[in-house]
């Protein structure tokens, strides 16, 4: 029985239970990698715990991470629906030998890395439940060593950087970037801002999993976003992708010199918890600013101050 194909993977909720293990049953045993993608789609926006509020985001590296293991599973000879107990350790080997193959990178995949492509891969054999095709767990035992070295070092905050690359923005690419590096916005939420999320000092804020906050707004973001006219006709202020957004982002740290020092948008937004953490000595807040629902994560997003207790422990 073949069932026609679809390029929806919302479509897969509406078939029938039958007829969606059907769909990916024949799907892990001719490792067809673009169905079994669109059957973890289908998963994560339906039987998912977040479900239809699944990022984009999280969807774009779960499906990466689908393509590059049923490929693999089938190289080294794994029956995707009935894998050997060792097999997602194998995997996991495979990643973590694996050469870099990143622009102007050298040695193997980093931690970080590693960690995405193996939650991909056991998002697939939850689908694969999900849909009635398998009841194996090859990763369910697996670990996946975490990087010793802290992402605050890995990634630390721009500093001096932002105000430099600042006189090479123009007035929307300096309106994103200070929402970024001063309100503390995510990349994502900073685009989808409209003119009706801001309310004199502050601005309403949708953030991941569909939380709403309320974020102070500095005089200079207050500045660079009262001159920018909406650019769409629901009063949003940008209608770049994340990638037109990084791509000018990337430009505008070149001219300023620091084109080496381009690390994302995520920089600037540690930049944020940096320096709200020196002012206020205090996680709670920066995390409340952050969008943060647990104190742990907001700890990653600060660089601390070398000997920063020196004068606390001087009269010991």
């Amino acid at each position: 029985m073949t069932l026609v194909r679809t390029g929806d993977p919302l479509a897969l909720i509406h078939l029938t239970d039958q007829a969606l293990r059907v769909r990916a049953v024949e799907a892990a045993s001719t490792y067809d990698a673009p169905t079994l993608v669109q059957v973890t789609q289908a998963y994560m926006t339906s039987g998912s715990r977040k479900g239809a509020r699944t990022s984009p985001k999280t969807l774009a590296a779960y499906s990466l991470a689908v393509s590059d293991f049923v490929p693999w599973a089938q190289d080294q000879g794994v029956q995707l629906l009935r894998p050997g107990r060792r097999d997602g350790g194998r995997y996991v080997a495979h990643l973590q030998t694996r050469p870099s193959q990143g622009r102007g990178k050298t040695g193997t995949l980093s931690a970080s890395t590693v960690a995405q492509y193996v939650a991909g891969a056991r998002a697939l054999y939850r689908a694969l439940r999900w849909a009635g095709a398998t009841e194996a767990q090859p990763f369910e035992d697996v670990h996946v060593p975490p990087d010793p070295t802290p992402g605050i070092v890995r990634n630390p905050p721009y500093m001096r950087e932002i105000d430099e690359v600042l006189s090479y923005c123009d007035a929307r690419l300096a309106a994103l970037l200070l929402l970024c590096a001063h309100a503390g916005l995510r990349v994502s939420e900073a685009l989808a801002v409209k003119v009706s999320d801001i309310q004199g000092t502050q601005l309403t804020v949708r953030g991941k999993g569909g939380k709403v906050r309320r974020v102070p707004l500095g005089k200079r973001v207050r500045t660079a976003l009262a001159g920018l006219p909406p650019i769409q006709a629901d009063g949003r202020l940008f209608d770049w992708s994340y990638h037109q957004a990084k791509y000018r982002m990337s430009l505008a740290f070149r001219a300023a010199g620091h084109g080496q020092t381009w690390r994302g948008f995520h920089a600037a937004r540690k930049h944020s918890g940096t320096r709200l953490y020196r002012v206020t000595k205090d996680f709670t807040r920066v995390g409340a600013l952050l969008g943060h629902a647990s104190v742990d994560t907001t700890r990653r997003y600060v660089a601390m101050e070398e000997n920063d207790v020196q004068h606390e422990v001087e009269d010991f």
